[in-house]
């Protein structure tokens, strides 16, 4: 056999090995993140890694001539460089808040609660004059989100039609300040929502809550306490509302965009190996929505609209799929994921709400769309345990963004609200009743 090959088959062989070696110690990195929780940055994962290689370095090279005992040590320096990369921060630490936004001036109001909230007012605007005596309040989805500019779009468009607007972005999200990562929970939303009326100081307000701000507004029904400082409550989306509903896994609403829609354009964060590493161990469970690896303000600024990937186009419609809007610019997008893990986390540890909810008395609506991405069974427990329901409208053509500026989808939806808001009779079938929602679920609308 030729010397040659042999050298081969040897050099082979010890690349092999020297690859496992970086493979194993990045590996024992992960883990050790991990269990530190990223303590110190992800620091204290990287400095037990590196002695753990250096020892196991030593050890190899002990019977070795000096030169070559330095050969161990090349992937030990491999590995080391590449977890270095977790533990240095690409983003800034110091929260920085997206700037004004052009069409709308942004208040900052201190709540009884301590959060201290972005708020954006749109008063009324129609053209003949009207206008409605009763403030209309949005909760934006997320949970823990700036208000897009296709949402902004649409509260524009309700003010046009009489409603006097206000929309704030819920606390850590947007222009909002940040809170403790163990203040982030569904029931300070639902104290933020009722200071939020309180302050306000017009009396009782119509309530518009969009998907995690539908879950908001759900529980806030739940409660007679913050209830009666509701007039009409519209339900549109929602999420789990409790821990036994998010457990419910079933099916969801006609086909959405999701793995159809080409792939959102745009940076992203995860093409980093600190924040690829942050905030696919926190989605998986592995890491604590607090966790010392990224700090909250750092979190926040690194995460990109394109992190989003696949759950902005399940917001669609299959047909949608290559004409999705973009609904949002990267000067305003604000998104926190920790935060929002941390949110629905308490969403999944709370008790059934079912109970308090079937006393509600305040009148509501649920708005459901046709191609919606949220489990079915999410909406329909809301309809079948809330007795004020006094109507469902189905919206045919449309995802879980309703409100999307394609078609007459906006004109559509503000049509259905309006018409609710002012006791005027359902643009389209109230449907589904309580009693159909097994049909609902059974032909998989």
């Amino acid at each position: 056999m030729p010397k040659s090959f042999i050298r081969l088959v040897r050099f082979t062989g010890r690349l092999g090995l020297a690859f496992a070696a970086v493979v194993g110690l990045a590996v024992l990195f992960l883990v050790l993140i991990v269990l530190t929780d990223g303590a110190g940055s992800g620091l204290a994962a990287w400095l037990i890694t590196l002695g753990a290689g250096a020892a196991a370095a030593l050890w190899r090279g002990r019977r070795r001539t000096w030169p070559k005992r330095l050969v161990p040590f090349v992937p030990v320096i491999v590995a080391a460089a590449l977890t270095a990369s977790v533990c240095v921060p690409t983003a800034p630490t110091e929260r920085r808040y997206p700037p004004a936004l052009p069409f709308a001036t942004t208040q900052h109001w201190r709540l009884a609660t301590g959060s201290r909230v972005a708020v954006y007012h749109y008063p009324p605007a129609a053209p003949d004059g009207t206008r409605h005596a009763t403030p209309l309040v949005y909760l934006n989805g997320g949970p823990v989100r700036s208000i897009s500019v296709l949402d902004h779009r649409f509260l524009r468009r309700l003010a046009s039609q009489g409603y006097d607007v206000y929309a704030y972005e819920q606390a850590g999200g947007g222009r909002s300040d940040l809170l403790p990562m163990d203040q982030y929970t569904i029931a300070r939303s639902v104290r933020d929502l009722d200071a939020f009326i309180d302050h306000l100081d017009k009396g009782r307000a119509d309530v518009l809550g969009f998907s995690s701000g539908a879950v908001v507004l759900t529980r806030a029904l739940a409660d007679p306490g913050v209830a009666a400082h509701m007039h009409r409550a519209i339900i549109a989306e929602p999420g789990p509302m409790d821990g036994p509903t998010a457990r419910i896994t079933g099916q969801k609403g006609r086909p959405s965009a999701r793995g159809l829609a080409p792939a959102m354009a745009g940076p992203r964060s995860t093409h980093v190996p600190r924040y690829a590493v942050a905030f696919g161990l926190m989605r998986l469970g592995l890491l604590s929505p607090g966790t010392g690896l990224i700090g909250q303000a750092e979190g926040d600024n690194a995460f990109k609209a394109a992190d989003l990937g696949s759950d902005t186009a399940s917001g669609y419609c299959a047909r949608d799929a290559h004409r999705i809007p973009a609904e949002d610019t990267a000067q305003n997008f604000s998104f926190s994921a920790a935060a929002s893990l941390h949110v629905d986390q308490t969403i999944k540890d709370s008790p059934s709400i079912a109970p308090q909810l079937r006393r509600s008395r305040t009148p509501a609506m649920l708005m459901i769309a046709e191609c919606s991405a949220q489990v079915r069974q999410w909406e329909t427990s809301v309809l079948a345990d809330d007795p004020a329901i006094q109507r469902t409208q189905y919206l045919p053509g449309v995802g879980h963004h309703m409100w999307n500026g394609l078609d007459d989808n906006n004109e559509r939806a503000s049509a259905v609200i309006d018409a609710f808001l002012q006791g005027e009779p359902a643009p389209l079938p109230n449907y589904p009743t309580r009693a159909d929602i097994p049909a609902l679920l059974h032909d998989h609308r």
